[in-house]
């Protein structure tokens, strides 16, 4: 049967050929999740011959293309690809059965996710001492995983009041592949290294890519570019011993398993994806101190619900009644960390204006009129 679409080029092509981007003493490694499969790769072989873990049929050596005489080799090792026991003769089942089995799949997401927690506090740092200092937080993502970073980047601004540039998405296919299917641009390293060249990455910047099988020749193009010109990168993904794995500084592995659909990652592996970029920003914007007790003290208050949830953070905040909240709030200029500096501090508006220049706009350390070490 002749493959098609993005399956058709990642069983001849990409995994052997996106090593050959990285540099050259990476391309016989071996390296190991704690929670994960061990895999080998080798210029000479290929990916993913297995060393440890569940029992795969073993890639041949032989093939020119790194993948054996089996051209599906790599969609055949990957966890996500698999066939879920648990949702067999799904085509059969009730409405009401169909969405016990996803629940119940979806409740192993959080477990998968806090095994990676020691990584994700890893990237959450590095994105807040980029931050800091003035750099970038740039999300790379094709298909579903491009989406969910996209909508992550997007929300940054109205939550925390960062600016534009600050976080930043790069979406395979451009902004039109947000509404549209446009996947096979995700098969061209080229672009990859084109988009991301675009933004000029620099080491003040951190480049995360994010990709469920961890072999999207886009984003793992992307990453590799990225670091070569001296970022700092991660990587998300849901399978061990990845190529997006050895391109990265930092790798958080969420090992979901199957899909209920196989194949399907928009489901548990974006969920957990979705799960782990609210982490990173939230997490990195907190300890940057956008966040005062756990409080969106940042919020801009472009509308009727978010007045009213600026109003309610700072009589939450400094225990005052409503009228002192909006009259607090209306001379600071409409901005709540000025206001609740105000209250706390015990300050005048220009007062704490210079406090939170001074503190870089943390909040708490503004109040205690004190500076930031990360």
């Amino acid at each position: 049967m002749r493959r098609s679409g993005r399956f058709a080029r990642l069983s001849t092509m990409p995994c052997a050929k996106l090593f050959e981007m990285l540099p050259t003493w990476k391309r016989s490694i071996s390296f190991r999740n704690t929670s994960c499969t061990e895999y080998r790769y080798n210029e000479n072989v290929g990916i993913n011959s297995m060393l440890t873990g569940p029992s795969l049929p073993e890639t041949p050596r032989a093939e020119k293309n790194g993948f054996g005489s089996d051209p599906g080799a790599l969609t055949h090792q990957l966890t996500t690809e698999g066939q879920n026991e648990a949702s067999h003769g799904l085509d059969t089942k009730s409405a009401l059965e169909i969405a016990r089995i996803i629940n119940h799949e979806d409740a192993k997401v959080a477990a998968a996710v806090r095994k990676a927690l020691p990584e994700i506090a890893q990237v959450i740092d590095m994105v807040a001492r980029s931050l800091r200092a003035g750099g970038r937080l740039i999300y790379v993502g094709a298909g579903s995983s491009g989406r969910i970073a996209a909508l992550d980047a997007s929300e940054c601004p109205p939550s925390y009041s960062t600016a534009p540039g600050q976080v930043q998405y790069i979406m395979a296919g451009g902004p039109k592949a947000l509404a549209s299917a446009v996947e096979v641009n995700e098969d061209s390293e080229e672009l990859g290294q084109r988009d991301v060249a675009r933004r000029r990455p620099t080491r003040k910047d951190v480049i995360v890519g994010i990709s469920a099988s961890g072999c999207t020749p886009y984003v793992v193009a992307a990453v590799a570019y990225a670091r070569a010109r001296g970022a700092q990168t991660a990587a998300v993904t849901c399978n061990c011993g990845s190529p997006l794995s050895a391109a990265a500084d930092v790798t958080v592995v969420a090992d979901v398993g199957p899909e209920v659909i196989s194949g399907s990652t928009r489901m548990k592996a974006g969920t957990a994806q979705k799960m782990i970029l609210n982490m990173i920003t939230t997490g990195a914007l907190t300890r940057l101190g956008l966040v005062y007790d756990n409080l969106m003290v940042n919020v801009q208050m472009q509308n009727s619900k978010l007045v009213e949830r600026g109003i309610h953070v700072l009589m939450s905040a400094c225990h005052v009644d409503r009228a002192t909240a909006v009259e607090t709030i209306r001379s600071a200029g409409r901005s709540v960390p000025i206001a609740l500096v105000m209250l706390k501090a015990k300050v005048d508006k220009p007062e704490a204006v210079r406090r939170l220049a001074k503190s870089d706009g943390n909040v708490r350390l503004a109040i205690e009129d004190d500076v930031l070490e990360l």
